[in-house]
């Protein structure tokens, strides 16, 4: 009889599934028994679990789904949920604690919309973002009643994003396109470029790529196309920008004198290395008293971060030892344009929106930060909303990654406060 436990069990499946994140694919065909090894090689795994995973973007969850008994043999079924993807891999452990069989299942992440949207009162067309070798796939979502609508350009936050900013069961971008639109705003959305080319995305082009490249010079365009798309108001064009959209919307305004205001969602004016320390710290102490391994990480990250605050363009330090394996002209990029300066130099109307429940964007010191840096512009409101999180999603809990994966909307408070908002500009 097999005497491993289903905790056992559980363990080596989680092992089994950490490798192939870290793409050990060796170390993972090794856990296989012989007869696994015969159909599934260390390139075939390779192969298909890059395909299955190549979009699904970061990583937000594994959970231990059931436990079953097959004759002599245990299965286990883990729950494998990335931003855009979520993927239930079945385990069958031989009575040595082999895997025997492996069954992957991935799962479409199907869309409710919420209770405010009125799917009657608006139409979608496509729409293309730039051209050239960097042209981006959009969706215009446009509403049916009237012939002139105030339009708003989506920005995302970090990493690859698609254009609804899809994290787990929550497409938080659709939900505001859809939600204004119901309203009578006319919104734009569009994939990024590091989803739409991560392909092409080589590591020599990564190295060079600023905050320009990954979010500014899209946005830019993207502006372009809603000024030149007819039922739109020139003079009533909007950006939203969410977390680092919401960062780096003064810059991209500062290049668009046309635009008509900015709306910062989880946007930090703090230098962006504070603000990986301090969720890295959260999030060790979710749990109580760190480890130590969390300490000797925690110091290590500190080490990077106090690296951060001296780099030049001119100096040779590989990404490895500055924070998230960021590369060094990113870093430089944002250090020399700090948001808090940038946001002085505009007289437009600002709506600063903050959750408090958001534990990546600091409600007291980045959205007190908005406050002080927007201290003489007469046309900057802002609105803190207690139980939302980084996404405008609703709870009374403290905010975990895991509540990522939990299905909820942008609250409809959020949508309201921009709409009267634009009604009033």
């Amino acid at each position: 009889m097999n005497s491993l436990s289903f905790e056992d069990l559980n363990l080596s499946a989680r092992i089994f599934i950490n490798r192939l994140l870290r793409r050990d694919y060796r170390g993972a065909v090794s856990q296989f028994d012989y007869k696994m090894t015969t159909v599934m090689s260390k390139n075939k795994l390779e192969e298909s679990w890059q395909g299955l995973v190549a979009d699904a973007g970061k990583l937000l969850h594994l959970t231990l789904v059931r436990t079953a008994k097959m004759e002599s043999y245990k299965i286990v079924v883990i729950k494998v949920e990335f931003q855009r993807v979520i993927i239930d891999i079945q385990f069958v452990f031989n009575d040595q604690g082999e895997i025997s069989g492996l069954n992957v299942m991935p799962q479409l992440i199907a869309y409710n919309p919420p209770k405010y949207i009125n799917k009657s009162s608006f139409h979608e067309v496509d729409v293309t973002v730039g051209e050239g070798e960097w042209m981006l796939p959009g969706t215009l979502t446009i509403p049916n009643d009237g012939e002139s609508f105030p339009g708003v350009i989506l920005v995302h936050g970090s990493g690859p994003n698609d254009r609804d900013e899809t994290i787990g069961p929550n497409k938080i971008f659709q939900d505001l396109a859809w939600g204004l639109a119901s309203q009578g705003v006319a919104v734009l959305r569009y994939d990024k470029r590091t989803l739409e080319y991560a392909k092409k995305l080589t590591p020599d082009l990564v190295a060079e790529m600023t905050v320009k490249e990954e979010v500014i010079d899209d946005a830019l365009l993207a502006i372009k196309v809603m000024h030149q798309t007819d039922g739109i108001d020139p003079k009533r064009v909007f950006l939203l920008g969410h977390s680092l959209g919401a960062t780096v919307a003064p810059r991209i305004a500062l290049q668009d004198p046309d635009l008509a205001g900015l709306i910062i969602m989880a946007g930090i004016t703090r230098p962006f290395e504070d603000t990986i320390l301090d969720q890295f710290t959260y999030l060790y102490n979710l749990e109580g008293e760190t480890t130590k391994q969390q300490k000797t990480d925690l110091e290590s990250l500190k080490v990077k971060v106090d690296r951060v605050k001296e780099l030049k363009f001119s100096d040779n330090i590989p990404p490895e030892d500055l924070p998230l394996g960021i590369p060094l002209d990113y870093w430089v990029d944002l250090n020399n344009n700090k948001t808090s300066d940038a946001v002085k130099n505009l007289t437009i109307p600002i709506l600063v929106l903050q959750g408090e429940r958001d534990y990546q964007v600091s409600s007291t010191k980045d959205f007190e930060g908005w406050k002080t840096a927007l201290k003489l512009n007469e046309k900057a409101s802002f609105k803190l909303f207690p139980n939302l999180n980084h996404l405008f999603i609703a709870s009374k809990s403290k905010s975990t990654p895991q509540e990522y994966a939990v299905e909820g909307h942008v609250d409809e408070d959020v949508i309201n406060v921009i709409i009267q908002w634009i009604e009033e500009i």
